[in-house]
């Protein structure tokens, strides 16, 4: 076993053998085997089939580079939340411009 990162690891095919035969495997597949599909008739499991060739993504918005003065503890708390924090709060600032302008 080997380490890229502190969340990912990587094992060989004998170690990943050698650990199902043990019982550690956290998959089991048997029982995942047994679940049927979802039939359709629960809202919550609406599967519409995606015509994928005539699919379009939306434009990317233009983004502008700017400076904000923002209070310490706010910016702190969005850096908590990890990487993308610039884009969550171009996303409440948004939501708020949105609202605004209706």
């Amino acid at each position: 076993m080997k380490r890229k990162s502190r969340y990912i690891v990587s094992y060989t095919d004998a170690e990943l053998r050698e650990m199902r035969r043990r019982g550690e495997s956290k998959s089991d597949f048997k029982k995942a085997a047994t679940i049927p599909l979802p039939s359709g008739e629960d809202p919550d499991d609406a599967m519409e089939e995606i015509d994928w060739a005539t699919t379009e993504l939306p434009l990317p918005r233009r983004k502008a580079h700017t400076t904000m003065r923002l209070d310490a503890d706010v910016l702190d708390w969005f850096r908590a939340q990890g990487k993308g924090y610039q884009t969550r709060i171009n996303a409440i600032l948004r939501k708020y411009f949105e609202q605004q302008t209706r």
